[in-house]
């Protein structure tokens, strides 16, 4: 008996299964393989006839034929079937003396059927790389029988293309090296509409010496997988490269951008109007859908599947799929042949502009709805025309896992967009829509809201009218963004023009600012503000005296610029941000020349960049120094010098060029305290109003004068002065050395004062008191008459 061996198929050669008949059908010949196939040793079968080794329904004649498949019964009863071949044996006169039966083994049978039933593609090549074999599955791929290709040259068989070539040249390398090898290729094949990812091994066959006799090929298809792969990095990628901005425009581009050309051929981002603006959503309506374009992409030059323009809108009628998937909330799938394909494509073709050459090769869309927290955002529409598949169940399921993953990033952008958008409407509603008149300063300043994604600031500024004719100047930031920010801001700016109204001085009115940040922040009410930080810096200037007196808890000191071009920052003492505690605040007094302009600014503008401060501020001031025709333009050209194209915070300048009012319109006078004196400073202010023009406000002034310096002598102390100002109003100021302010009451019927500031109050537009170094100042304004 001879040993197991290999043939080119790659099978163990069976041992053979051999019997020997006589003429009459007796068995005289019983081989080993024989022996192992039926499982009767030759002792028990050799004499017998033949016909008892058959199953009970077969013809004793089919042992003599040629050959054919027969039934034998196994030792042990069970049914075997084999595919026998019969040579007759004959002598020299040709008369048949008996046969030679021989059979394959059921091992052999088994492992021809794995080879030509597989579900993979299976095939043979001789070492010229020319067929040998091919399963079923491989002549389905071809497209041709095996019949065809056995004995043929592969390249003869295929085309070209760049993976036949490497089919060809792996082929090649295992016939030559006898090495088996494994690798992965995305080719096509005849019988497919399109290529396919092959894993596709090849190893060699050798006969029972070991000599390389054929190559074994086996190719499976991981298409599915590959795809399924793909989907999930293109999700993965969705996670990094959706979302990147805050803006609902940008993101709905960006997933354009993902899915052309790898998902679709032509996609659109369709969205409600609601989204793009600050309204609550409202209910999705049951029938027709309103939705407005804000992106679309096509794998063709031009575009020409964009049925609409960007930003333009359209009423989807609720029987087709993309009026379908915002209803019910999940991807909706058509086809060709689907009656809601034929309406949504002939509805798309009747609204395009100039005719569709759209519909030619469109043969599959999904719809697939914008689901972020609950809420409908819009829908995405994807259609394939050159891509050969259909879309199915798994593009489906992708289409929603990455329509949701975007309809967050556009529900964060729509949010981040409202919340700005309220952050900033409510800012501007507390900044100063428009500077209040006078004469001390003249005032230019800017705002600009801050262009990164983390909103809006609480940067603000303030120009208050104060008595005399001062002004005040503030400037102030509330650390962080957002609406909280903006509405701490408009807290302060409050508290800064109430205390004001006070006339206290900046280091004072600071600290009274800064005790209320505290108070607040101890009861709760004020907790953000202690939490944020906030700075400010409070200037007054005096058109009179032309000085300037600044206080600031830890805000930048402002830049003054003189006439003369020189610059600088000026030099004073920050105290602590608000709310900190713990240090005193420090005034500083500079008396400044007429026409200087004093720069008041949040530390966004000089902060922004890598460098240090002293490098930012040196820009600053020779931004400051250039010549401009305005103090609107030197805003201009400041921002423009210092600020990127987007700054990176909250931007407050304010510049105030400085007025001073000459000995021409102040009058001044000592007044002795005797009251005596009333009427000749009576009469001396009466005649300064006539030098001025102003003999029309003659008696009313006449009688705030005498008003005003009978109380300073009476309940004041010396020294008393009386000053007269012509300014946008007539202002009567009476100072003295003592503290005490007066007030205002209604005297009784029987009282003898009490009824002169009452007088004044009536008789003037408004009136007040002021504490100075050296005591106080009672104050009143009247209109100017209208020569």
């Amino acid at each position: 008996m001879r040993r197991a061996n290999r043939n080119i198929l790659g099978y163990m050669e069976p041992v053979a299964a051999v019997a020997v008949l006589d003429a009459l059908g007796r068995v005289t010949g019983w081989s080993e393989g024989a022996r192992l196939l039926t499982g009767h040793p030759a002792g028990d079968v050799v004499g017998r006839p033949a016909a008892d080794l058959l199953a009970a329904d077969v013809a004793d004649g089919t042992l003599t034929e040629r050959s054919g498949t027969i039934a034998l019964r196994h030792r042990d009863g069970h049914r075997i079937e084999v595919a026998v071949t019969t040579c007759t044996l004959t002598d020299a006169d040709g008369t048949p003396t008996g046969y030679v039966v021989t059979a394959d083994s059921p091992d052999y049978t088994l492992a021809a059927q794995a080879f030509e039933q597989a579900s993979m593609s299976m095939s043979v090549f001789d070492l010229e790389q020319r067929y040998l074999r091919v399963n079923e599955a491989a002549c389905r791929l071809l497209g041709v029988s095996e019949a065809a290709l056995n004995g043929r040259f592969f390249p003869d068989t295929v085309g070209e293309a760049d993976y036949h070539q490497g089919f060809l040249r792996h082929l090649r390398e295992v016939a030559e090296t006898g090495r088996p090898v494994r690798y992965e290729s995305f080719a096509g094949a005849p019988a497919l509409n399109r290529e396919h990812l092959w894993s596709v091994e090849m190893w060699p066959l050798r006969d029972g010496c070991g000599e390389l006799t054929a190559v074994g090929i086996a190719a499976f298809d991981n298409t599915e997988q590959y795809w399924a792969r793909r989907r999930l990095a293109l999700l993965n990628e969705a996670s990094a490269g959706i979302g990147t901005t805050l803006d609902v425009v940008r993101t709905a581009e960006e997933m354009i951008e993902l899915l052309v050309p790898r998902y679709a051929d032509f996609a659109s981002v369709d969205l409600l109007d609601w989204v793009l603006g600050a309204e609550e959503p409202p209910a999705l309506p049951d029938g027709a859908v309103e939705l407005r374009r804000v992106a679309h992409g096509s794998t063709r030059p031009g575009n020409p599947g964009a049925a609409l323009r960007i930003g333009e809108t359209h009423v989807y009628p609720p029987n087709l799929p993309p009026a379908r998937a915002l209803r019910e909330g999940r991807a909706v799938v058509s086809q060709a042949d689907d009656p809601e394909f034929v309406a949504w494509l002939a509805e798309r073709n009747a609204r395009s502009p100039g005719g569709s050459p759209y519909r030619l090769g469109v043969h599959s869309m999904v719809a697939v709805p914008l689901l972020a927290r609950g809420t409908t955002l819009g829908v995405a529409v994807c259609v394939r025309m050159a891509h050969p598949d259909d879309y199915g169940p798994d593009d489906a399921v992708f289409a929603e896992e990455l329509a949701s993953r975007a309809a967050v990033c556009v529900d964060n952008a729509r949010r981040f967009a409202r919340e700005r958008s309220t952050a900033l409407a409510l800012q501007h509603s507390l900044l100063p829509r428009g500077l209040p008149k006078q004469a001390a300063v003249e005032v230019a300043h800017r705002y600009l809201p801050c262009g990164s994604v983390a909103g809006i600031g609480g940067d603000w500024f303030d120009v208050i009218p104060l008595s005399g004719g001062r002004v005040g100047l503030v400037v102030g930031d509330v650390v962080g963004h957002g609406i909280q920010s903006s509405a701490t801001m408009g807290r302060l700016r409050t508290a800064v023009r109430t205390l004001a109204d006070v006339d206290l001085p900046p280091d004072e009115l600071l600290t009274h600012l800064d005790d209320l940040v505290t108070h607040l922040a101890a009861d709760g009410s004020g907790e953000e503000i202690a939490e944020l930080g906030a700075t400010c810096l409070y200037a007054v200037y005096d058109p009179v005296s032309r000085r300037l007196c600044l206080a600031a808890a830890g805000h930048p000191p402002p830049a003054v610029i003189l006439p003369d071009g020189t610059a600088e920052l000026v030099p004073m003492t920050a105290g602590p941000p608000l709310g900190v505690g713990g240090l005193p605040f420090e005034a500083t007094e500079r008396e400044l020349p007429e026409g200087s302009v004093v720069a008041l600014f949040t530390d966004g503008l000089i902060d922004y960049r890598e460098q240090d401060l002293d490098g930012a501020s040196g820009e600053l001031l020779r931004a400051l120094r250039a010549p401009a025709d305005s103090l609107d333009t030197l805003c201009d050209n400041v921002l423009k010098a210092v600020l990127p194209d987007q700054p990176c915070d909250d931007v407050a300048l304010v510049l105030a060029r400085t007025r001073a009012l000459g000995a021409d319109r102040v009058a001044t006078w000592d007044v002795p305290p005797d009251p005596a004196q009333v009427a000749v400073v009576r009469q001396a202010a009466t005649e300064q109003l006539a030098a001025w023009g102003l003999a029309e406000a003659s008696f009313v002034t006449e009688l705030v004068v005498s008003e005003l310096v009978t109380n300073a002598i009476r309940y004041g102390e010396p020294p008393i002065q009386l000053r007269l100002i012509r300014d946008r109003a007539l202002i009567c100021e009476v100072s003295d050395a003592s503290s005490t302010s007066p007030h205002l009451r209604r005297a009784h019927a029987y009282d003898e004062g009490g009824r002169g500031l009452l007088l004044v109050a009536q008789l003037t537009q408004r009136w007040g008191s002021r504490q100075t170094a050296g005591g106080k100042t009672i104050w009143a304004d009247q209109p100017l008459p209208d020569t």
